[in-house]
């Protein structure tokens, strides 16, 4: 959980000072606003910490090498978002927001506390750019991907000037 939250940290660090009006302005028609940023943040955090759950339960026991998970927050690479993670066009507050990261990051940092490294090595689910990942490794990933998309706010808030 180290690096979920050392990103979390720096995540309320770039968005601490913003308005509801600057988060929920886009830089153009084809990119993201920031609130957009972290309702895919929110989504994501959720959505993997149903999927491990899940696989933990009835996924089929599968030795998988570690993946570079650390390269997640290379942007060079272009990743589509999953449907479960696809932002709303509606707008939001940052404290509404705020409230539903606090809450999946509590929720991780309980299902990671509470289940053994043993249990989520010995299954595995599949990412779509690395493949099979070990359920373990998916703990950490949520943690590198904020911080891929810590950056990508920190893109939006030059282009709006914020």
């Amino acid at each position: 959980m180290k690096i979920n939250d050392q990103a979390r940290e720096e995540l309320w660090t770039q968005v601490g000072d913003l308005t509801d009006e600057d988060i929920n302005r886009k830089p153009s028609d084809n990119e993201w606003s920031i609130k957009q940023v972290l309702e895919h943040l929110y989504l994501m955090e959720s959505g993997v910490i149903k999927t491990i759950q899940a696989q933990l339960t009835s996924g089929e026991q599968k030795d998988v090498a570690d993946k570079p998970i650390e390269l997640t927050v290379n942007r060079s690479t272009k990743v589509q978002a999953p449907e479960f993670a696809t932002p709303t066009e509606e707008s939001a507050t940052l404290e509404e927001l705020k409230a539903k990261l606090n809450a999946t990051h509590s929720t991780l940092r309980e299902f990671a506390e509470s289940t053994s490294d043993a249990q989520l090595e010995e299954k595995s689910y599949p990412h779509p750019v690395f493949g099979e990942m070990n359920l373990k490794q998916w703990i950490p990933f949520i943690g590198y991907h904020e911080l891929r998309h810590i950056d990508q706010i920190k893109e939006v808030k030059q282009k709006l000037g914020l």
